[in-house]
């Protein structure tokens, strides 16, 4: 009973459900950028469109909930958490592009969950010994399920930006957390107003490069479909509702358990592959998401003892 009023309450709850619904919004702007060609461009299209649609759905609940714009630190904790967001976004998705997907979402997803750990351990203090053991698990079962099966070797180039999507991605969980002093909803819509600025400066010189290697644009039929529209809008629903969870988390208890426990999304991703396209997880994937429920537990049943 302990533990399971330790697994419906409080900051962990809410990072898990972050988990969920930044999972489905991965697997929602995976099949986009599918249905849009799969290149670079189709996935910078994927983001502009999920990030305007949350940048509208965002300004509208704030201007029926008449929220003042915030006082200018946590302004600038917005700002900043927008530019980190959409520069993360783009050095991921050149690394998909480049066919790295494994290496590339493990090296950011570790540094993303570590980043916000260290921290939270100088601003709130050394987390408990059972977190810390959770926290080491949970790197493990990161690795392990967004890895996937082997891969060639990633290239230099290509590893150094996933380092820096890593990085960002961390720095913005971070960024979000200071910011979210003015609330949920401005921290995350000035984030989406700078990340669309980003990313339609990545779209230019995506198109640009593109043409000028092959001086011919990219065909009209590549473009947004319908098909790749609507999963787009449903990447911009789960993905906001997964910053707004975390951004709540964050605030209602330490930064490290919200940004490791939500560091885990990969697993819904795998899950909702699984169900809707059939696609069977590994072993490895397996084994990892066995090591993030047992994580799960370790960290949370702290929180709350008996």
């Amino acid at each position: 009973m302990n533990l399971l009023r330790a697994l419906l309450g409080g900051n962990a709850a809410l990072a898990l459900t972050a988990a969920l619904c930044w999972g489905g919004g991965d697997f929602a702007g995976g099949m986009s950028v599918k249905r849009a060609g799969g290149t670079l461009q189709a996935a910078l299209r994927t983001v502009l469109l999920s990030h305007s649609a949350s940048l509208a759905a965002l300004l509208l609940a704030i201007s029926l909930r008449h929220d003042a714009l915030p006082a200018r630190v946590p302004l600038l904790w917005g700002l900043s958490a927008g530019l980190l967001g959409g520069t993360s976004v783009l050095c991921f998705y050149i690394c998909l592009a480049r066919g790295a997907m494994g290496a590339s979402a493990a090296i950011s997803g570790l540094l993303a969950a570590a980043i916000p750990s260290l921290v939270s351990s100088v601003l709130e203090g050394a987390p408990a010994p059972l977190h810390l053991v959770g926290f080491v698990i949970a790197a493990g079962a990161i690795w392990l399920i967004a890895s996937g099966p082997k891969q060639a070797p990633t290239p230099s180039g290509t590893l150094l930006l996933s380092i820096a999507a890593g990085l960002g991605f961390g720095l913005y969980f971070v960024a979000l957390r200071m910011a979210g002093s003015a609330g949920v909803l401005w921290p995350l819509a000035l984030s989406r107003s700078v990340s669309i600025s980003v990313c339609l400066a990545g779209m230019v010189w995506s198109i640009t490069r593109s043409q000028a290697a092959t001086a011919v644009a990219e065909p009209a039929a590549n473009w947004l479909t319908r098909s790749a529209v609507q999963w787009a809008l449903a990447t911009a629903l789960l993905d906001t509702a997964g910053n707004l969870f975390y951004i709540a988390a964050a605030r209602a208890g330490r930064l490290d358990v919200a940004a490791v426990l939500a560091s885990l999304y990969p697993a819904s991703t795998i899950l909702l592959a699984g169900w809707l396209l059939h696609e069977r997880p590994g072993r490895q994937q397996a084994l990892g998401m066995a090591l993030a429920a047992v994580a799960v537990v370790l960290i949370t049943i702290e929180m709350h003892p008996a």
